[in-house]
């Protein structure tokens, strides 16, 4: 799991009104090499949440990234490699997502996290909030005699 992605997941559990960023507990991290690209992080640098990404970068064992940025540092190709690197190379292979409000934790296996909730977790005032994918998901894994519809 990369950056990008983990700057994009919350907690959608029950009541949480402190759902993001998520909490990286790091069991193996792995560098994936990626095509150098300044113009999506220019881009992309508009959608994310920096502190997230900053702070989440040294969880990984990657301190190069500053805690703050100006806008002119998007101009510098040693800030945008800088940036790159944290973003889209450093892997989350195995660990884990923990929601900063209950604790509650989100395997990470193979880079994939398993954001699938049990159901008296599930915030259903806030599905139109939810990834799709993650509701689907969901539904497909219950057991039959679970299923509501």
């Amino acid at each position: 799991m990369t950056l990008i992605t983990h700057n994009m997941l919350f907690s959608n559990i029950k009541g949480v009104n402190n759902d993001f960023p998520l909490r990286i507990e790091v069991e193996k991290v792995v560098e994936k090499e990626v095509g150098f690209n300044p113009d999506f992080l220019r881009n992309m640098f508009a959608k994310i949440e920096w502190k997230a990404i900053a702070d989440a970068s040294k969880v990984l064992g990657y301190a190069e990234l500053p805690e703050e940025i100006e806008p002119s540092m998007l101009e510098s190709q040693e800030f945008l490699r800088k940036f790159h690197h944290a973003f889209l190379e450093l892997h989350l292979e195995e660990g884990a997502l923990v929601c900063p409000e209950t604790g509650s934790k989100f395997p990470v296996n193979k880079g994939i996290p398993n954001m699938l909730l049990l159901e008296p977790m599930i915030t259903y005032s806030s599905w139109s909030y939810s990834s799709p994918l993650q509701i689907m998901l969901y539904h497909m894994y219950l057991p039959n005699s679970c299923r509501r519809c």
